[in-house]
């Protein structure tokens, strides 16, 4: 720690140093693209006029000219193209001027040369702009401009506005409203591991927007991105070579006033590390207890039994205390400089640290079922909990990268380290009724404590070499991602209540638990792209081919243990203070209390899972005739899954059942074609078609005999190997545990329109059929806990639409030129073919007067989403500000069936307002106010059934939230 400390000193006195040194000299720099397909172009050359100074473009088509302090004219020329003429470039001392995104265009014949101001072409997402419109295939995604002007402290955040994206609990990026299993999450081109095991694709809060150069989402899939995904490819491009000299230092604080500065705030004394995000071993699991057999009353003497009882912490329930606004700061630093002739070097370094707590006052869990009478129409009530829930999270990260870059190759080296910790707390009220199936009938208190740490560590070392006349250009990476999860020392505490008596009871509220979760998984990629630029049919074309191997190793266990007594029971008051009180562990007189371990050898709780997936590609970008672009491509994935676990009953000494050693549990060899044709209606008016083959795989945690408990909620969540509801010899199962693979068709038809200013209009269509969709599914044959499993469904069909508007105000009035409207709207319909067995579980529970079809809705994927939102940019006094609303539609969640319903989200209407200010000189202060949630909504989701009341299955307040961030660039 001490070292990083120094480190982190001497970058920021080198920084300080570096921008400090401002010479009289000034320098120019800029990107030459080809108006036609957004591609850089090699050897412009760039002209000063009335000095001796010029250069010329690199592969990259950037440049980059010293000068004296002074204003100048630039001239752009190129053979064959029009050339242009920059006039009124400011130079200053010491600064960088930026002519970013200089577009030229082909001349047929000698024509006048084009004249423009300095200010026309720095426009707003101008490059990522044409990026989209040259695409050989479909796309969407925003740059960091624009992420600054939207006021978004983090990639999650800033994704909201892009075409057809919602994100789930604030991190998760479901692109045309499917679910995150749907979604791939790339970081610089490269595949990247989720930090969480219950979720497929990785969540992007973690990435810090300062970071981040653009985020582009790829809708329709090209042969050289990866097979799994059919939303969309999320890929989050970091910083390499900054255009101007950075050095910003930011803070930022944010105020939720049901939230912040509240005394009820729930809190417990955990590790002394816990504000850097990780347990320093407060938490550890005590020495010992991973054994076999731990000392209890049956196998141990008094005193071993006490000693080990003592080794764990004795704080069972929280604090109360009051918690402060969120805060975070950040530091970001970088610059670009010569090296050599023609060779430059760029560093690009920054951390960032979050504080953020939220208090929900009212958290509700719900569990409702059918009524076995047919005639009943209102739900039956199962089990709710309502009560108090605090977290504090904590995230800290840092990325350090190199860029070096020669006349024909640039190399690239960065390493990324995220560590987020989330500590929380919560006090429960629960009612369970004895009228529903399953249920015992009690009323009870919980308390719960749970802390989880999740890391991250990632680097990237990437070539691209271009070849003799620029014809061949070969691009690697090599990345290796480290990622671990710990949920250490996990508490339950439920007081069982007889009157105003409290009482631990097995039957009911259960014993005092405790459980320790650890995850480790590395993520090794390796490939390489080949393109090959030459003719065709008289038109430039792009041969591209190459491969990747990717190894991915998860290591996971679940380690429980639960809290029993030898004898009767103290007299309890309900504080859990009281519980491991010295005079209660066995071992002192009248003490009772000892731990018992629920973890047989072997674990069935533990598994050790490996991916090996090689691939290769080749593709072909060309036009037939001027005006129509083809890509067609063949992308082959060779995946093996293996798999080391056991099932329960194997667990208890059953050796016929389920157990597997390094064994095979999925095997595929797949050919994914893909066709992508861009026809140019007219200069800035595209249509186009594409097709394409993708793939959906299970997760290491879905494929798998893990049983994983939310102890908050109280569900249960079963891996998908595990069969249920078969007969006694095993057979005729309601799910075998065969868990596979979807493989999806995906057809796309889109019209756009581009217009001056990032204005646009476009229309797309979408087709997707399923084949075995995995789904969230209740467990019908367990009504006295709450479980769920993943399991292959049936087919599945998705038929959408998704309209995009970015216009200026300026066609109502002059006055209105710096005010935009954007728009985005995606509405889709969702099919899926239940299987027989689903069918058949719903007509056995359908009310007087109800149809019952063999069609529904699919999980995870919404019927409609709207973004919107009013835009204010007036670059002569530094000012930006917008109004922007996002909701999504009604969505299945969980999936019923038999005396179970089916869990929908509630549509959440969130409106957000944010200001950017910038002042005093260079405009190196900058100010953002946000207002987040400005309507106030709640988030909840809901069992709905026929001619029912819609009843709570989840549901809290987010609250509003106004929060003012400070940055100043030296």
């Amino acid at each position: 720690m001490n070292n990083l400390f120094k480190l982190t000193l001497l970058i920021f006195f080198f920084g300080i140093i570096n921008v400090s040194y401002a010479q009289e000299e000034g320098t120019i720099r800029g990107t030459v693209i080809e108006n036609t397909n957004g591609e850089p172009v090699y050897g412009v050359t760039v002209v000063v006029k009335g000095t001796s100074k010029g250069a010329a473009t690199d592969f990259d088509g950037e440049f980059d000219i010293k000068l004296p302090a002074g204003m100048y004219d630039v001239r752009i020329s190129y053979v064959s193209y029009k050339p242009i003429t920059i006039e009124s470039v400011k130079v200053s001392p010491g600064d960088v001027t930026l002519l970013d995104n200089i577009r030229i265009q082909k001349s047929v014949e000698e024509m006048e040369e084009v004249v423009v101001t300095a200010e026309s072409i720095n426009i707003s997402e101008a490059a990522l702009m044409t990026k989209k419109k040259t695409s050989a295939h479909v796309l969407d995604g925003i740059s960091a401009e624009k992420i600054t002007r939207t006021g978004a402290s983090d990639a999650a955040s800033a994704l909201k506005k892009v075409t057809g994206v919602s994100i789930q609990e604030g991190k998760y990026v479901y692109v045309r409203g499917l679910g995150d299993r749907y979604t791939n999450t790339m970081l610089n081109s490269v595949e990247i591991p989720s930090l969480d095991p219950t979720r497929n694709s990785l969540q992007i809060d973690i990435f810090p927007t300062n970071l981040i150069e653009n985020m582009v989402i790829n809708k329709t899939a090209i042969a050289e991105l990866p097979a799994d995904f059919t939303g969309g490819i999320v890929n989050i491009e970091t910083i390499d070579f900054p255009e101007k000299p950075i050095f910003d230092i930011s803070i930022s604080t944010s105020f939720k006033p049901q939230m912040h500065f509240n005394n009820q705030f729930l809190n417990y004394q955990g590790s002394n590390s816990d504000y850097l995000g990780f347990d320093g071993g407060a938490r550890d699991l005590p020495e010992g207890a991973g054994k076999g057999d731990i000392p209890t009353p049956f196998n141990g003497s008094e005193n071993e039994v006490y000693n080990f009882v003592n080794k764990f912490s004795s704080t069972l329930g929280p604090q109360k205390e009051s918690n402060l606004m969120d805060y975070s700061f950040s530091v970001s630093l970088g610059d670009q400089f010569g090296v050599g002739t023609g060779n430059k070097l760029g560093y690009i370094f920054s951390g960032t640290y979050k504080n953020a707590t939220t208090h929900f006052n009212n958290r509700e869990y719900g569990e409702y079922q059918i009524s076995a009478d047919p005639a009943t129409y209102e739900l039956v009530r199962a089990n709710t909990q309502s009560g108090v829930v605090s977290e504090r999270n904590i995230l800290a990260g840092g990325l350090a990268g190199l860029s070096f870059k020669t006349s024909r190759s640039k190399f690239k080296l960065t390493a990324m380290h995220l560590q987020n910790g989330v500590n929380k707390a919560a006090v429960m009220d629960v009612d369970n009724s004895q009228t529903a199936p399953g249920q015992s009938g009690y009323l009870g208190e919980s308390y719960n404590l749970e802390y989880s740490e999740r890391s991250i560590s990632n680097a990237l070392l990437n070539g691209t070499h271009y070849f003799s006349n620029s014809n061949w250009t070969l691009d690697w990476r090599l990345s290796p991602t480290f990622s671990k999860m710990s949920a250490p020392d996990i508490r339950k505490t439920t007081y069982t209540m007889r009157g105003d008596n409290h009482i631990f009871n097995a039957g009911a509220g259960g014993f005092p638990s405790r459980l320790w979760r650890d995850m480790d998984e590395v993520n090794l990629v390796g490939r390489f792209n080949i393109t090959k630029d030459y003719e065709l049919f008289g038109e430039p074309a792009k041969l591209k081919f190459g491969g990747s191997q990717i190894y991915k190793q998860r290591d996971y266990e679940i380690l429980s243990f639960d809290m029993q007594f030898f004898g009767a029971q103290p007299d309890w008051t309900g504080d859990p203070a009281e519980i491991l009180r010295d005079d209660n562990i066995y071992g002192r007189e009248n003490g009772v209390i000892y731990y018992q371990s629920g973890n047989s050898d072997p674990n069935p709780n533990a598994y050790s899972s490996n991916v090996h997936k090689t691939s290769f590609f080749v593709s072909n970008e060309f036009s037939l005739f001027p005006g129509l672009k083809t890509t067609f491509g063949l992308r082959i994935e060779n995946y093996i899954q293996r798999h080391t676990g056991r099932s329960v009953r194997f667990a208890q000494g059953d050796n016929s059942a389920q157990n597997l050693a390094d064994e095979k549990v999925l095997d595929a060899l797949d050919f994914f074609p893909s066709a992508n044709i861009t026809y140019q209606l007219a200069e800035d008016m595209n249509l186009r078609f594409s097709y394409s083959k993708t793939i959906a795989r299970p997760s290491f945690r879905e494929l798998s005999f893990a049983q994983i408990l939310d102890p908050v909620s109280s569900r249960r969540f079963n891996g998908g190997l595990f069969p249920f509801g078969c007969d006694k010899d095993g057979g005729n199962c309601s799910w075998d545990g065969n868990l596979g693979e979807t493989r999806i068709h995906n057809f796309d038809l889109r019209w756009e329109k581009f217009y001056k200013r990032d204005q646009l209009l476009s229309l797309s269509l979408f087709y997707k059929s399923f084949d075995d969709p995995i789904e969230l599914v209740r467990l019908r044959n367990s009504t006295t806990t709450s479980e769920y499993q993943p399991r292959n469904v049936g087919k599945g069909q998705v038929l959408g639409a998704e309209l995009e508007i970015r216009k200026s105000l300026n066609f109502i009035s002059s006055s209105l030129s710096n005010v935009g409207f954007s728009s985005n709207v995606t509405i889709v319909e969702s099919i899926i073919d239940m299987t027989p067995n689903e069918y058949e579980a719903r007509k056995n529970y359908k009310r007087e007067g109800q149809n019952i079809n063999d069609q529904r809705q699919m999980a995870g994927q919404a019927p409609y989403i709207i973004n919107a939102g009013f835009t204010y940019k007036n670059p002569n006094i530094s000012l930006d500000a917008g109004l922007f609303y996002n909701v999504k539609g009604k969505t299945l969640v969980l999936v019923g069936g038999g005396i179970f319903l089916d869990v929908y989200s509630d549509p959440f209407h969130s409106l957000k307002f944010n200001l950017n200010k910038s002042f005093g000189q260079n405009d190196r202060y900058s100010l953002s106010l946000n207002v987040s949630n400005i309507l106030n909504e709640a988030r909840q989701e809901l069992y709905q059934g026929y001619q029912s009341i819609d009843q709570i299955y989840s549901r809290y307040e987010p609250h509003r939230s106004v929060s003012l961030s400070l940055k100043y660039s030296f």
